[in-house]
């Protein structure tokens, strides 16, 4: 009983001193990393994970995925900008690279560094199709999903010597080699499911806010339901809402996202 009161103190306290607000969704979580050392690390792995693979340049694809991913970048720039928090966005370095894979597959790593599988375009169908997937990936970072999974992990492996500071640079390039597998495993990271409904809420308006029309996100989402249906499900969804409570949970979100979209010069 002691050992749990501890625990639960603790937790207090640590929330108490790192707890970050979502501007967009007003959802707040526990972010104790530092995020120019995650940004950092972040920068690394995503220049290990595109010489491992193949990426893809100069096609009609890849400057799709540029061009509707600067647009969300700049949307999200744009609404950071409007409310005074910049600064939240001043160390990003952005990137978004296709890179070749059949895998039905998206990301984005902390600091903007995004990739698109080919796999998933078939699904995507269209420009608002991929804005539903960029939305939703840059999202993640935008949020500090990968900064909250570190925490988590910190809080499990380490719990009180985080108050007291004494986590050494080895145990913290663990806990985040853990969230952020080196190389290729990259793709298979995971967020939990309330991240991942959080990253669907926020990308629907920032795709909104770039001029996307966000009722394209409903039919992508049906379209990778079926994409899994009968076959191993892609890593993608793996830990994503279940399809009923996502397409519900999109509909409440859809008059507000409209209203970004119409701001944004969208016709309804």
């Amino acid at each position: 009983m002691k050992v749990t009161h501890l625990l639960g103190m603790g937790a207090i306290a640590l929330s108490a001193v790192a707890c970050t607000t979502n501007p967009i969704t007003g959802r707040s979580s526990l972010q104790l990393a530092n995020n120019s050392e995650i940004l950092t690390m972040s920068s690394q792995e995503y220049k290990t994970t595109l010489s491992k693979g193949k990426v893809i340049t100069g096609t009609a694809d890849a400057k799709r995925v540029v061009n509707v991913g600067n647009r969300i970048k700049s949307a999200a720039e744009r609404y950071y900008q409007s409310i005074g928090r910049s600064a939240d966005l001043a160390n990003y370095s952005w990137e978004f690279n296709l890179l070749q894979s059949s895998e039905l597959n998206a990301w984005c790593m902390p600091g903007g560094k995004v990739a698109v599988y080919t796999g998933i375009l078939p699904v995507t169908k269209d420009d608002n199709g991929l804005a539903v997937v960029l939305g939703h990936e840059v999202s993640h970072a935008l949020a500090g999903h990968g900064n909250e999974r570190i925490s988590q992990a910190m809080v499990a492996q380490y719990g009180g010597a985080i108050l007291g500071g004494t986590i050494s640079n080895s145990q913290w390039a663990s806990v985040f080699q853990k969230v952020y597998p080196i190389g290729s495993q990259v793709a298979l990271l995971k967020y939990g499911r309330g991240q991942e409904s959080e990253a669907d809420e926020m990308g629907l308006y920032l795709m909104s806010m770039a001029g996307y029309d966000p009722r394209a996100a409903i039919p992508f989402w049906n379209r990778m339901e079926a994409a899994s249906t009968g076959a191993r499900q892609p890593e993608f969804l793996s830990t994503h809402p279940n399809p009923e409570t996502r397409i519900s949970d999109i509909n409440k979100d859809l008059p507000k996202a409209l209203e970004y979209y119409k701001a944004a010069g969208g016709k309804l």
